[in-house]
């Protein structure tokens, strides 16, 4: 089985033309036409939180969302986001507390594709190293209590420059660390921001960079795809 996954921090719909378009960020997701879409910066940070991509024009589209919103006027939890194909089976999901000094959290999912039950995670970790090192042992542990061994990914964007440095050395070898290239900012990227993490069930097939006319405007981010192979045992 093989799947596309893609991470975007769409920068609340705003691009650099400071216009805020869903309808472009849309557009950006149907180029990249990915199988699972973690989003960042999907809701608005004050009041109601609302939603930046309204609902009825993701019900238009070929994606579904997996529910963790608290908040009615949302689509995520702290800005994170899950779509997946409509065709997938959506099982649980629930929004995941983070600690740090300012709100973060993740979203996160469980899914049946082709009979197999996977797990997906989106997130968007802090600014500073030392509380992203909490935040990634956060998430690991997450995983590892949960009863079920399951395929699992975590995408999102990382906040961390180097490919394997600092925190990132806190997935070791336990896991598959997909850093597609440089993501931000769009116009001329020169950091590796964005990330999509794999556990060992998977083999990464190949991994890009989405970017395009329309996605070096639609966000100050690109998005970032891995197509992902589930091994056999």
């Amino acid at each position: 089985m093989r799947l596309t996954f893609a991470s975007y921090n769409i920068h609340k719909a705003v691009g650099l033309d400071r216009k805020r378009d869903p309808e472009r960020i849309l557009s950006v997701l149907h180029e990249v036409n990915a199988d699972i879409i973690a989003l960042q910066e999907a809701d608005r940070r004050i009041g109601a939180r609302e939603t930046c991509i309204p609902r009825a024009e993701i019900d238009d589209s070929p994606w579904r969302l997996i529910e963790v919103a608290k908040r009615p006027r949302s689509i995520g939890w702290h800005g994170n986001a899950l779509l997946v194909r409509r065709k997938f089976e959506v099982h649980d999901a629930e929004p995941l507390d983070l600690p740090t000094l300012e709100p973060r959290g993740a979203a996160c999912g469980e899914i049946t594709v082709e009979g197999q039950r996977i797990r997906i995670i989106g997130t968007h970790l802090d600014l500073s190293g030392l509380r992203r090192r909490d935040q990634i042992r956060s998430l690991c542990g997450f995983v590892d209590d949960c009863s079920r061994n399951l395929p699992s990914v975590i995408m999102g964007d990382f906040n961390q420059w180097g490919r394997a440095t600092g925190a990132m050395r806190e997935f070791a070898d336990r896991w598959v660390v997909v850093t597609p290239g440089k993501s931000y900012p769009s116009r001329q990227p020169v950091a590796t921001l964005d990330r999509i993490v794999a556990s060992k069930h998977w083999d990464c097939v190949e991994s890009k960079v989405h970017h395009t006319g329309l996605s070096a405007v639609a966000s100050d981010h690109l998005p970032v795809v891995a197509t992902l192979e589930l091994i056999k045992k």
